[in-house]
């Protein structure tokens, strides 16, 4: 026995430095190549780079976004989400850094490494779904979906539910979005007066839930839907 094991031991010790490098490589493959599955299909890290949703997300905030829930479960009230810019929405913000630069972030981005921050995508709350009525606002001056009062804890402190009024059925296959920093928002609210349909934006165009504030640590929180959605009367189909 002692004799076979003098003889395996230098069989292991003496293994190729190539061999051991290959395999790093395919160890490093299949770790990208996960990291791009999870993005790609489960959740996506973004980056907050206005104050629209304040308090609820900082600017600076690196918030984590689920991808499968609102393609397992829909997109419901109440959520925060992100969402592809509708047209028109955001000002084009023209990249004048190195192209190195840019190659760079963007491949750290698609494998995960670092947060979406393309310019095209936007982070709002839900308010009204395909088939409610989304009224600004009633004789309290709160917003009402189909003849509820939503009480909003979250918006902004000082802040009206909305400076502007509004009355709309929300189309099937659509959302009514708002910020919680309503004053500073450019939300559904005046792309809605813009042209039929412009303050829709429809379903297919969202990314994902916002699901949990991974960064700074300090702010680490989840991120639920109010209590006030809960309880909302079904609308039209």
């Amino acid at each position: 026995m002692t004799e076979q094991a003098t003889t395996d031991a230098p069989q292991h010790a003496h293994r190729s430095p190539w061999a051991a490098m290959r395999e790093g490589v395919v160890l490093v493959a299949l770790a990208l190549a996960l990291a791009v599955l999870i993005r790609s299909f489960l959740v996506q890290a973004f980056f907050v780079p206005s104050e629209s949703m304040e308090p609820t997300l900082d600017v600076n905030d690196r918030i984590l976004v689920s991808k499968i829930t609102t393609d397992v479960h829909g997109v419901k009230r109440g959520q925060v989400v992100v969402f592809k810019d509708p047209g028109g929405w955001l000002e084009p913000q023209p990249d004048t850094s190195p192209t190195w630069q840019r190659t760079l972030r963007n491949a750290m981005t698609f494998i995960g490494l670092l947060p979406a921050d393309r310019g095209d995508d936007l982070v709002k709350r839900v308010i009204g779904v395909g088939g409610d009525h989304v009224v600004c606002c009633d004789a309290q001056g709160r917003i009402t979906v189909n003849g509820k009062p939503l009480d909003e804890p979250y918006i902004a402190k000082g802040a009206a539910p909305s400076d502007t009024r509004f009355d709309v059925h929300v189309p099937p296959g659509h959302l009514w979005v708002m910020g919680d920093n309503r004053p500073f928002s450019e939300d559904s609210r005046p792309h809605e007066q813009q042209r039929p349909g412009g303050g829709m934006v429809p379903v297919g165009d969202v990314v994902g839930r916002v699901v949990l504030i991974v960064y700074p640590i300090s702010r680490w929180a989840t991120v639920p839907v109010p209590a006030t959605f809960h309880d909302i009367p079904p609308g039209s189909s």
